[in-house]
């Protein structure tokens, strides 16, 4: 296992690895996550990231659960975050217990809202169309989730995809604020404004698609491709997607990064032996910006269903 020094402490008194390994997949083959987080545990992963869209929650669950029995890793060792869908804002409750029922835990460490928006309840797939959507009560489900951790079922709430305009609004009636915002970040969308806010807040940021999503349907190979992350990977020894990583962790992020590959999953995660020079940093400032995950596959086209997610983001970060 790697060293404590690989994780930050939260609002909550709480303390996160900073390396997680996500375990969304479009194939969605239960049998190849199972076997992915099984190599992941032997690496030294502890952070797992989850949710109920992802159709993931069994075989984590599953694989780390075998772990526990078999005495490679305690409970207590692991991080594992799940999230609210939209379908399931009326009663982020229940929503818990069925994930928490998939997982076979009784608790989650981070539980978090996954979109700032509200979907019909019988809303099951990532791609909403625009009548599937309701009205958010954002209140109302805050509520909800607080009602999680007052009965145990979380160790720590948060949001994922929320604005600073969003955040400071929920600010206004949250009695508990959120431990973490979960975005998409990485060396072309480095998220300064959000951070800056979140630090602010004391709202830790965890950086989802730290390398833009290469391999995803809407995702873009052009982190790893830029000639300005290469030549630092060049210039250290290391591999384009290291650089990255370290990147996002130098700027207090934790990341989560997707990968069933087994040397992958070994690549990525000795980025945490990675040192950037400010040098480096400051070239990383230099690279163009683009919004990888919200590109041309979602909010150029107007018949996008996600037109609707993209007006909760303009002219808020």
């Amino acid at each position: 296992m790697r060293s404590n020094s690989n994780q930050v402490r939260l609002n909550n008194g709480m303390t996160i690895p900073v390396f997680g390994m996500g375990t969304y997949s479009f194939e969605n083959d239960r049998k190849a996550t199972e076997n992915a987080v099984h190599m992941a545990l032997k690496m030294g992963y502890n952070h797992f990231d989850t949710a109920q869209v992802y159709g993931s929650e069994a075989a984590l669950g599953n694989a780390l659960g075998e772990a526990i029995s078999n005495g490679l890793i305690e409970r207590e060792d692991l991080f594992i975050t799940s999230k609210l869908w939209g379908s399931h804002h009326h009663d982020p409750v229940s929503a818990l217990k069925q994930t928490l029922t998939k997982l076979g835990m009784e608790y989650l460490d981070m539980y978090l809202v996954h979109w700032p928006v509200r979907l019909k309840p019988w809303v099951c797939h990532p791609l909403p169309q625009e009548d599937e959507f309701e009205k958010l009560d954002m209140e109302t489900t805050w509520a909800g989730m607080e009602k999680c951790l007052e009965m145990g079922l979380c160790r720590g709430i948060g949001v994922s995809n929320f604005s600073c305009k969003k955040i400071e609004n929920l600010l206004d009636f949250a009695s508990v604020p959120p431990a973490v915002n979960q975005v998409e970040m990485h060396p072309m969308w480095r998220q300064k404004k959000l951070r800056d806010f979140c630090r602010e807040n004391k709202i830790h940021v965890s950086a989802y698609s730290p390398l833009g999503g290469p391999g995803n349907f809407w995702g873009s190979a052009d982190v790893v491709r830029s000639p300005i992350i290469q030549s630092i990977a060049l210039k250290h020894k290391a591999t384009p997607a290291q650089v990255a990583l370290r990147w996002g962790l130098s700027k207090g992020a934790s990341v989560i990064v997707k990968s069933f590959n087994e040397e992958r999953l070994k690549e990525n995660i000795r980025a945490l032996d990675l040192k950037l020079e400010e040098v480096d940093l400051l070239e990383i400032e230099k690279m163009e910006e683009r919004k990888i995950m919200r590109g041309e596959v979602y909010v150029n086209k107007k018949t996008s269903p996600y037109n609707t997610i993209q007006q909760l983001w303009d002219d808020e970060i």
